[in-house]
C-alpha cells in the first residue's frame, strides 16, 4: 500500500536526479511492478513526478521518473500571465485569487465572502472539515502560518494538524521564514519531533498566494478585503474563500507550488540564522 512514507521516500529520491523504475524498486524494497504502480498513483493524484519511457514498444525500454517542475508549468496565455503575477508578488494585496476563480467553469468552484473583524469569526468549521478529511497530502501557501493558531469552541486548527501528522498525512509549506513568525514556523515543526516522522517540510519564500492544496483534489484560496477610505463604516473586513475543483487548473497549481519549494531555502537553516542574532 502507497502510504506517506513511502511518498516521501520516492520523493526524495527522485528529487536529486531522475531515476529509473528499477532504481526505485530497489529504494523503496519493492519488485518493479509495485514501484511502478506506486509512480502512476504519485503522477495521477499528488503531480510531483513526471515519467519518460525511452525506446518505447521494444525489450529494452527504460522508464525515467523526474520532478514534474523541469515541464513547462503553463499551458495557456492565462496560466502564464497569472504565473508571472504570481511570482512578482510578495505579498498578499499583490494577487487576488479571483483571477483563478474566473477562469473555471461555475460547476467546479464555489466562493464564499464573509465580513468580520478578525479570521477567528469566519467559519473555521468548515476549513476544519475539509483539513480532517485530507488522506495522503498538504501542499500550502502561506504568509506567516498564522492560520495554525485559529481555534473556536468546537475547533482548533493546531490540533487537527497534530492528527494529520499522527494518521501519516504529507504537510508542505512555502511561508516566509522570519523573526516575525518565528513562533509559528518553530510550532508547526515541532510535529515532526513529536512524532518522529518529518513529515512536515518548511521553506521560505515571500509570495502572494494564501492557498492550500488538499491531496491534489481541491484548492481553497482565502483573499482578505480591507475597508479603506478615510472614513469606514465598520472595522469589519471581508474574507473571501474560492473553493475550486477543476483537475487542470489545481494541477497547474500543485506545478506552481513546486517550483517554488523546490527553489526556495529550507525553513531549518533560515532558523539557525535567526537563533544566531540571539
Amino acid at each position: 500500500m502507497l502510504d506517506s512514507f513511502t511518498i516521501k521516500k520516492i520523493e526524495d529520491f527522485v528529487y536529486s536526479r531522475p531515476r529509473s523504475v528499477q532504481e526505485i524498486a530497489k529504494h523503496i524494497e519493492k519488485n518493479w511492478r509495485t514501484a511502478d504502480r506506486y509512480i502512476a498513483d504519485m503522477q495521477k493524484n499528488f503531480g510531483t513526478i513526471s515519467t519518460r519511457t525511452f525506446r518505447e514498444g521494444t525489450r529494452g525500454a527504460l522508464k525515467i521518473v523526474y520532478w514534474s517542475s523541469i515541464e513547462k508549468v503553463s499551458h495557456s496565455v492565462f496560466q502564464e500571465s497569472l504565473e508571472k503575477d504570481i511570482f512578482a508578488g510578495r505579498k498578499k494585496e499583490d494577487f487576488s485569487g479571483f483571477d483563478i476563480y474566473q477562469h473555471l467553469d461555475k460547476k467546479n468552484r464555489k466562493a464564499t465572502v464573509e465580513e468580520c473583524k478578525t479570521e477567528e469569526e469566519t467559519n473555521i468549521e468548515e476549513f476544519d472539515d475539509i483539513l480532517k478529511a485530507t488522506r495522503k497530502q498538504l501542499l500550502i501557501f502561506s504568509g506567516n502560518l498564522s492560520f495554525i493558531n485559529l481555534k473556536s469552541e468546537e475547533v482548533n486548527i493546531f490540533d487537527t494538524l497534530n492528527m494529520l501528522v499522527k494518521r501519516g498525512v504529507s504537510i508542505k509549506i512555502v511561508s516566509r521564514v522570519d523573526l516575525a513568525g518565528k513562533a509559528n514556523i518553530e510550532k508547526m515543526l515541532s510535529l515532526n519531533y513529536k512524532f518522529g516522522k518529518e513529515l512536515v517540510e518548511l521553506r521560505h519564500r515571500e509570495q502572494p498566494l494564501r492557498a492550500i492544496i488538499f491531496d491534489n483534489f481541491l484548492l481553497r484560496i482565502k483573499e482578505i478585503i480591507i475597508p479603506t477610505g478615510k472614513v469606514k463604516e465598520s472595522n469589519k473586513q471581508k474574507f473571501v474563500f474560492y473553493n475550486l475543483k477543476d483537475k487542470e487548473w489545481i494541477e497547474w497549481i500543485s506545478k506552481i507550488f513546486w517550483k517554488m519549494f523546490n527553489s526556495s531555502i529550507s525553513a531549518e537553516k533560515r532558523l539557525d540564522s535567526i537563533r544566531s542574532l540571539f
